[in-house]
């Protein structure tokens, strides 16, 4: 595939285009060139997802696990052998590198492949009663599932929304983001070539809040889950409390990095700076507030902008890029706000705090230090290319500065003391944490925040849990 393909929606097994439906532009971040019309859902089309959901989930919710193993490793096999297509397209639609892109096919592969092991492993329990008695707990599906993924990762949102329900039984309507919906739509043709009943996984897509107010005040959908902002993730918990909807929220981060002065300097900058640029910063576990030990503060400061303004940014489709453009023309535009604010603040601008080019999307790599923690962008998530650089003096303050946020979602922290590992572990208030690490997820692994930054988990057994309810049953 080396073009961009024919977009849709998936309603009750139909190919639904255009017609009379309103439509959205798609367009490449790197070129700005259009791609495709999107065609956007009426109130008829969100009701018939919600009806198809509705039979979908009665058949699937009695599917064997050996029925829904076969169907999740079936579609990660097909898409290792798609990974090339739909990592072209996925680079297409949001910007990241070709790299980037393969490796997030692989990640929705390999998840795929937990919850095919997974499916068998929610045995339920039974209780301990005098003879004549009997009392099980077991696990159901929650039920049909309204599911909203963000365009940062274009292909592993999708996956992480399809791969639990599915697991558990439970069936699903996808709404992934408009800016890139040939990614999302490619994950779930996976899944239906591997076998998966149409009616069980819709897609549809739209006016974000016309779609979510129509969803989430149906009966029919039992379960949200979501990943987005924080702002944008309050509003849909308030919708989904109105029918007591369970609900999955990952949201905003401010990844905080604490570095110790007992480092390899040259080591810590050689991670870090490759996970700060990556997907442009637009990652929601970004490390973006360094917080630096007072010691090794010039030296690393100074060899982070070294790095960061020699990264070559250009479009993701070529090989030799290590940086491609924003997904899309919001973000450019916020990064001159938060960072000219910071500057006007009295931050030291090292390198980037500018646009590139005349065409697309880009901005070039940024080093900000000394930063005011009143400036907004120490308080706002950036969501892009920047890295905010402060010294401190112990690791009293560090701590502090890093549980300052209401967010909780991701943080690291690079030491080679036991003791302070243990301590950071213990007193960091987050979700998930690196410790001389970048590498905080895995299919395995449970991904999710604390405070702001949302509740419940997706990956890991965890996610398969959040889509199942439990039931005790207790006979005389």
């Amino acid at each position: 595939m080396t073009s961009y393909p024919p977009l849709h929606m998936y309603i009750d097994g139909e190919v639904v285009s255009g017609g009379s439906r309103r439509t959205q532009a798609i367009f490449n971040p790197a070129t700005g060139e259009t791609l495709g019309e999107l065609p956007l859902a009426d109130a008829a089309d969100l009701d018939r997802a919600l009806e198809a959901a509705q039979r979908g989930f009665r058949t699937w919710r009695n599917s064997t696990a050996q029925e829904r193993a076969t169907v999740l490793s079936g579609a990660a096999r097909l898409l290792t052998e798609r990974a090339d297509e739909l990592a072209r397209i996925a680079t297409m639609e949001e910007g990241k590198t070709l790299p980037e892109a393969r490796i997030e096919v692989m990640m929705v592969a390999g998840l795929f492949n937990f919850y095919a092991g997974e499916v068998f492993r929610t045995y339920g329990r039974e209780l301990v009663r005098p003879a004549g008695q009997r009392s099980t707990v077991r696990y159901e599906p929650v039920g049909p599932v309204a599911a909203f993924s963000p365009w940062n990762f274009p292909l592993g949102n999708p996956g992480r929304k399809l791969g639990a329900p599915i697991a558990a039984g439970c069936s699903v309507i996808m709404k992934s983001a408009e800016e890139t919906p040939a990614s999302a739509l490619g994950i779930l043709q996976s899944l239906y070539d591997a076998g998966l009943p149409k009616n069980v996984a819709q897609a549809v897509f739209g006016v974000p809040d016309e779609v979510s107010r129509h969803l989430l005040t149906s009966p029919i959908i039992r379960k949200l889950s979501f990943t987005g902002s924080t702002v944008i993730g309050k509003h849909l918990a308030k919708l989904a409390a109105d029918d007591m909807k369970r609900t999955t929220m990952e949201l905003g981060g401010h990844g905080a990095v604490l570095v110790f002065d007992d480092v390899d300097v040259d080591h810590v900058l050689n991670t870090m700076v490759g996970a700060k640029y990556r997907n442009s910063g637009q990652v929601c576990v970004s490390p973006t507030r360094f917080i630096v030990q007072e010691d090794i503060y010039e030296k690393f400061r100074m060899g982070f902008a070294e790095r960061a303004k020699a990264l070559k940014v250009g479009n993701g489709l070529d090989a030799s890029v290590q940086m491609g453009p924003m997904a899309n023309a919001r973000r450019p535009d916020a990064m001159e706000r938060l960072i000219g604010g910071a500057v006007k603040a009295g931050a030291r601008l090292h390198t980037g705090g500018e646009r590139l080019g005349n065409q697309g999307y880009f901005y070039a790599p940024t080093v900000l230090s000394e930063i005011p923690l009143d400036a907004d962008i120490m308080n706002e998530e950036p969501f892009g290319p920047v890295a905010l650089i402060n010294p401190y003096r112990n690791a009293d303050d560090m701590i502090a500065e890093a549980n300052r946020l209401p967010y909780g979602l991701a943080a690291y922290a690079w030491t080679d003391d036991v003791k302070m590992q243990r301590r950071v572990a213990h007193d960091v208030e987050t979700g998930m944490l690196g410790i001389n690490s970048t590498m905080i997820g895995g299919a395995d692994a449970p991904f999710g925040g604390v405070k702001w930054s949302g509740h419940g988990h997706e990956d890991g057994p965890e996610g398969l849990m959040a889509c199942l309810v439990l039931k005790a049953v207790h006979e005389g």
